[in-house]
């Protein structure tokens, strides 16, 4: 078993007495431990944050470029690396996990990019002999809280824009998948990235709370659950720091009786069972019109059925476990109480013995919108279906939602199209295709599903504030 240490300002400091056990997903069995870091340590990175941010952000943002290009070349490097620690954290195939690293360099690539592109204004006065220049600047220190689903993407989905917009960062890496983000910070120490700028430790709650409360601190980004989200919302609050927030989501697919019904079918159940659904928009409701629904629904079950579950390590084909023991109980409690409340098993539904936190793909026909498994988010390899009788009823029903980050249509007309992307109530909408998260789009979530948002321009103008400078002449 490997053993990591935390990174603060540039190094890797002592090991911790206490320490975290990372268990893979896929047999149970502990593969590593990573230090947990003290309050002092969450404080001394804070601080050595701080310190490096102010000249850092003196840098003329294109030296940030070529600085965050080296990383990107480092990451790429070590991607093997990353990509195993990953896989074994995650239950994730070695492919997979190696190919997030390479995306995440990509993302690195992309905002790099940004370096000569953050423009400022120039308002009219109203003042004769007067300019007003509105200029963008960083924010200072941002906190860093990563999921435990695509830790190296979301990693660096966060920290590059931060970074080229001249901030420095601390992070925290979920619990559960840590080992991965302490391989990106060797990255960056190889690319000789500056003493401080970017701080990686793992920790406890009470250790989480010492860093978003610091003064030095003046963001919290995180994606993650809405309790999480409103323990964020309180950190803020002791300094007034701005969150960045995307939370639960509970993607509508909606199925129109024009739909290519066999490439439809095919995408939602790819959609679901990718990293066994442990996707922030990966389809959790599905609307069929009446006319197609016993037909997809009959679909539905054959593709969900096919599918095969198991140790992705020994055959990256079959679907890969939960998180943990404790996710797929309440996956499981979420199928047994649906089913109890009138929902009919089309497929799956049962808790599979042996090691490992598997759950078969299942799919659940009869469903009602006030039912827990439609109203709530699973994170797992469920699908529930419910039949509507006109788009009127299908909107209706995919906007009586307290989430709404990102929404799914299938249709051939245009004036469906057009119509649901100006009425759906979520911050994206794919039509014919499920959920990819473009990088230099905008993933911004409506309603209980987050405030501000990750990816391109506005993503990276997220880690700026403004400052008005009034020049008479």
């Amino acid at each position: 078993m490997h053993t990591y240490r935390n990174f603060i300002d540039g190094e890797f400091v002592a090991e911790a007495s206490e320490r975290i056990a990372v268990i893979n997903p896929a047999t149970g069995l502990p593969i590593g431990e990573v230090s947990a870091a003290s309050k002092a340590d969450a404080v001394r990175a804070v601080e050595s944050a701080v310190h490096a941010q102010r000249a850092w952000r003196r840098l003329p943002a294109a030296e940030r470029g070529v600085c965050l290009n080296r990383f990107a070349q480092a990451i790429d490097a070590r991607a093997a690396a990353i990509g195993a620690a990953l896989a074994l954290e995650s239950g994730k195939s070695r492919q997979d996990a190696t190919a997030e690293a390479h995306y995440a360099a990509e993302i690195l690539r992309y905002h790099a990019q940004w370096a000569r592109r953050i423009e400022g204004e120039v308002i009219p006065s109203d003042n004769a002999g007067e300019n007003l220049i509105l200029m963008r600047e960083p924010m200072g220190v941002a906190a860093c809280l990563i999921p435990f689903n695509f830790p190296v993407y979301t990693l660096l989905r966060k920290i590059a824009p931060a970074l080229i917009a001249g901030n420095a960062v601390v992070v925290r890496p979920s619990n559960n998948t840590p080992c991965s983000a302490f391989e990106v910070a060797l990255a960056a120490q190889e690319a000789q990235l500056p003493a401080g700028l970017l701080n990686v430790l793992a920790m406890d709650h009470e250790t989480a709370a010492t860093l978003c409360t610091q003064r030095g601190v003046a963001m919290i980004t995180l994606t993650g659950s809405v309790a999480a989200g409103r323990k964020v919302l309180d950190y803020c609050k002791e300094h007034i720091a701005k969150p960045s927030l995307e939370l639960g989501g509970k993607t509508p697919a909606i199925v129109e009786p024009d739909a290519d019904l066999e490439s439809a079918a095919a995408a939602i159940v790819r959609s679901k069972t990718t990293h066994c659904g442990q996707l922030c928009t990966a389809i959790e409701r599905v609307y069929v019109h009446e006319q197609v629904h016993d037909r997809f629904v009959a679909l539905l079950r054959q593709k969900m059925s096919a599918i095969r579950f198991g140790d992705r390590s020994i055959d990256e084909t079959l679907m890969g476990p939960l998180v943990n023991a404790q996710a797929r109980e309440a996956v499981h409690g979420m199928v047994q109480r649906a089913i109890e409340a009138g929902a009919v098993l089309e497929t799956g539904g049962h808790m599979p013995g042996g090691p490992g936190y598997f759950y078969p793909p299942t799919l659940l026909s009869q469903c009602r919108q006030d039912m827990e498994i439609v109203q709530e988010e699973i994170f797992g390899p469920v699908l529930p279906v419910l039949r509507y009788a006109s788009l009127d009823e299908a909107l209706r029903m995919a906007n009586d939602h307290q989430f709404g980050l990102s929404s799914v249509l299938y249709t051939e007309s245009y004036r469906t199209a057009m119509r649901t992307a100006n009425e759906i109530e979520a911050g994206e909408l794919y039509v014919n295709r499920t959920p990819a998260d473009p990088y230099q789009g905008f993933h911004a979530g409506w309603k209980r599903s987050g405030l501000g948002g990750d990816d391109g321009k506005h993503g990276m103008l997220e880690f700026t504030q403004t400052r008005l400078v009034v020049m008479p002449y």
